[in-house]
Formats: structure tokens, C-alpha cells, sequence
């Protein structure tokens, strides 16, 4: 046989074959890049909308053309009953989740401690932290409940401001820095159960969140001036990074918080 022909019979490797991964908020950005990295990567793909229909059908789209199955979970993450209707719905129609990307949040306010009112803030805290929380338990519960002895892993999206403190920002900040402190202890926890438990930390990145950035060249040329790569990155390479991390080459990676930010957090205090 002919190298050429060797070479077109070599079947691609496909890191996560035969997984089966919840994916929230992965009607847009990085969580929609995830979700289709991960397909592309040869799992299953639970995915879950709040109220963008239209992203979560470009999602769907894209997943069923790579070939894998893919179910779409309508989710208020601060509702429990939200969070346990989709594991419901994974095992019935897919099987047992053995990757969590608990991506799903809102950004801040905007408000000063002072100006926020208690409903303001309780709503970003139960949905940054509450949400991911939820969905951790409920994900080592039925991992537990069925046995299953494949190797798992829950990927938390941090941010750098779980680290980098925003004026207006109090409530994004201290929900981020909640969940990092949730996946260390939590990778205490699992730490001899075959389950990886890791964060991933975005910089700036060119999604909802930053739309005026996107819309406005000027604006992300004067917000990229503080990160030493001097650009913003791209959701495809968060993804790319949690698939790595979900992925048996990333066994031994645990319990830390892998940032992606071109640099950010390296340039803090500089000038000082």
C-alpha cells in the first residue's frame, strides 16, 4: 500500500470519544465554542439556553454536522429543579455526563456596593456561584449513583477577576472568586475518585460580554492596551484549552486555574 493511501486510511485521533458533556450557557461565545469543540473531539454534548433560541440552534446545527448527538436543556441555573431536569434529560436521552463545563454567568451590575440593591446582588451571586455549585453536586451525585468508573472531568470558566479586582463590578468579582475557591476545595474532595477538577480564567475575550469591543475598533484598541499581547483572544481558544483539560493527556492537572488573558495577569503592579 501506497504512503498516500496509508495516510488517507489513518483514522483522527478524537480525544473525547465516546463522552458525554454538559455544557452551559453554550448559546454563544466561549460556551458555544466549547460545546463545538468538544463535539469535533467525538462527544456527546448536553447543551443549555437561558433565552438566546437563535444561538442554541447555531450550536445544535453545528454539533449534529460533525456527527455526534447533541440535546438542547432550556436552564435558569439559580433554579435547582432547572439543574436536576437536565441530568434528567442527559441520561435519559444520551447517558451519564462524564465532563461538566459550568460556563454559564451574567456579568456585572455596574454598580458600586452602594448603589446595588439586595435583589441586584442576590441575582448575580445565585447565578455565577449557586448555578455552578448546583451543578457540580448534582454531577458527582449520579456519577456515584451509577458507578461509573470512566474518568471524569468538571471544568469551572473563572475569570481573571476572580483575582483582578473592577469598580462597578463587586458582584461579578466576588462570584468568581467563590468558584475558584469552590474548585480547589472541591478537587480536595474528589481528588482519589478519578474526577479532575480544574478552572479556566479568560482575560478579555471577544464574546457577548465584550460586544461593544467588538462592534467598536476603537474601543477594543484602547482596552487591549493593558494586555501585554496588546489583542483580545478568541473564544476557539478557551475552547481548545478545555478540551485538553477534559481530555486523558490532562490527568495530572488538578485543582489549579489555567488563565488565558495574553498576558494579563503577569502585567499587574507594572509602572507601580
Amino acid at each position: 500500500m501506497s504512503n498516500e493511501k496509508s495516510n488517507r486510511s489513518v483514522r483522527p485521533i478524537k480525544r473525547l470519544e465516546g463522552r458525554i458533556a454538559i455544557v452551559t450557557g453554550s448559546d454563544s461565545g466561549i460556551g458555544q465554542a466549547i460545546a463545538i469543540e468538544f463535539a469535533r473531539e467525538g462527544a456527546d454534548i448536553v447543551i443549555t439556553k437561558h433565552t438566546d433560541t437563535k444561538g442554541i440552534e447555531e450550536t445544535r446545527r453545528a454539533i449534529e454536522n460533525t456527527g455526534q448527538r447533541v440535546i438542547v436543556v432550556e436552564l435558569d441555573q439559580k433554579n435547582l429543579s432547572d439543574i436536576e431536569k437536565v441530568y434528567q434529560d442527559a441520561k435519559e436521552k444520551l447517558g451519564i455526563p462524564t465532563i461538566l463545563v459550568n460556563n454559564a454567568a451574567t456579568d456585572s451590575t455596574g454598580k458600586q456596593v452602594k448603589d446595588m440593591s439586595i435583589e441586584e446582588w442576590d441575582e448575580k451571586i445565585r447565578t455565577n456561584l449557586y448555578g455552578p455549585f448546583y451543578f457540580c453536586k448534582n454531577f458527582l451525585k449520579e456519577l456515584e449513583l451509577s458507578n461509573e468508573k470512566s474518568n471524569a472531568s468538571i471544568i469551572n470558566i473563572t475569570s481573571v477577576h476572580q483575582e483582578i479586582p473592577r469598580v462597578g463590578a463587586s458582584d461579578y468579582c466576588a462570584a468568581k472568586g467563590a468558584l475558584r475557591n469552590l474548585t480547589y476545595c472541591l478537587a480536595l474532595e474528589v481528588a482519589e475518585k478519578n474526577i479532575t477538577v480544574n478552572n479556566i480564567a479568560p482575560g478579555m475575550v471577544l464574546t457577548p460580554m465584550n460586544q461593544e469591543a467588538i462592534d467598536n475598533p476603537n474601543v477594543r484598541e484602547e482596552q487591549v492596551q493593558s494586555i501585554p499581547v496588546k489583542r483580545a483572544g478568541e473564544p476557539s481558544e478557551i475552547a481548545h484549552a478545555a478540551v485538553f483539560l477534559a481530555s486523558d493527556e490532562a490527568r495530572y492537572i488538578h485543582g489549579t486555574t489555567l488563565f488565558i488573558d495574553g498576558g494579563l495577569m503577569q502585567y499587574q503592579g507594572q509602572g507601580a
